[in-house]
C-alpha cells in the first residue's frame, strides 16, 4: 500500500488549499481514509475522515465548517479542502487509510494501518 500526500504550500490566514493523497496497492474504495496533522512538539491529531462510499464523514471540532473531505474511489484519491485557513492550521499533514473492516470512522493514529509522507502546510498571519 502505497499513499502519495500533495498540495501543500504557504498560504496567508484566511486563504485556502487543496490537499490530494493518491493511493495504490489496495482496492480503496473497501477502506475508511484520514486526515491528520502534526505541529512541531505537537501530538498527531485527526482532522478528517471519510467512509467507504464517501456519504460519511467525521471533521475534528477545530476545522468543522472550514474543512471538507471527499473522495474519488475511481481515481483512488481523497482530498482535504481547507478554507478560512488559520496559523493554528500549520502543520505537516498526513493522510492514512484504515485497512481494517471497521464501521465507523475512527480520529485515533493507531486505528490507521498505511501513512503517507506527509506535506507541509504553512498559514502566515
Amino acid at each position: 500500500v502505497q499513499l502519495q500526500a500533495s498540495g501543500g504550500g504557504l498560504v496567508q490566514a484566511g486563504g485556502s488549499l487543496r490537499l490530494s493523497c493518491a493511493a495504490s496497492g489496495l482496492t480503496f474504495s473497501t477502506y475508511i481514509m484520514g486526515w491528520f496533522r502534526q505541529a512541531p512538539g505537537k501530538e498527531r491529531e485527526f482532522v478528517a475522515g471519510i467512509g467507504r462510499s464517501g456519504s460519511s464523514t467525521s471533521y475534528a471540532d477545530s476545522v468543522k465548517g472550514r474543512f471538507a473531505i471527499s473522495r474519488d474511489n475511481a481515481k483512488k484519491t481523497v482530498d482535504l479542502h481547507m478554507g478560512s485557513l488559520k496559523p493554528d492550521d500549520t502543520a505537516v499533514y498526513y493522510c492514512a487509510v484504515d485497512y481494517s473492516r471497521r464501521l465507523f470512522i475512527a480520529t485515533t493514529p493507531a486505528y490507521y494501518d498505511y501513512w503517507g509522507q506527509g506535506t507541509q502546510v504553512t498559514v502566515s498571519s
